[in-house]
């Protein structure tokens, strides 16, 4: 991400996080590209620039909620980040949200108040 006034959130509008982070944002006085990543996803290697530069693990972009985390077996422990990364590739909704992009840096805005930490 280029410029340090642009902001981008990585959006799912059904997730009430994500519109609660949204909604920060907007209070804050930024309008944030939104892109809808479960219509547009990141690629890979996107969403492996995403996590480390958010200063979390992979497992810790993957959301655990719903039947598919445990259908594809992401819940044993020794599954390598190659393996997480091609199932959050594969199927999107596995993606933890919101991330959020500024000039300050990332975040996984899990819970939503850590957007703050990147305000510009």
């Amino acid at each position: 991400m280029s410029g340090s006034s642009r902001v981008t959130i990585w959006h799912n509008p059904s997730c009430g996080t994500s519109r609660n982070t949204l909604a920060v944002l907007r209070e804050a006085g930024l309008e944030p590209e939104i892109v809808q990543y479960l219509k547009t996803p990141p690629s890979r290697a996107e969403l492996a620039a995403a996590i480390a530069a958010a200063g979390i693990t992979v497992r810790d972009a993957v959301r655990r909620k719903g039947a598919l985390y445990t259908e594809l077996g992401l819940d044993k422990p020794d599954l390598s980040d190659d393996a997480l990364l091609d199932a959050l590739v594969a199927h999107p909704a596995l993606i933890e949200r919101p991330f959020v992009f500024t000039g300050k840096g990332v975040r996984l805005c899990r819970p939503m108040e850590r957007v703050r930490e990147i305000l510009p």
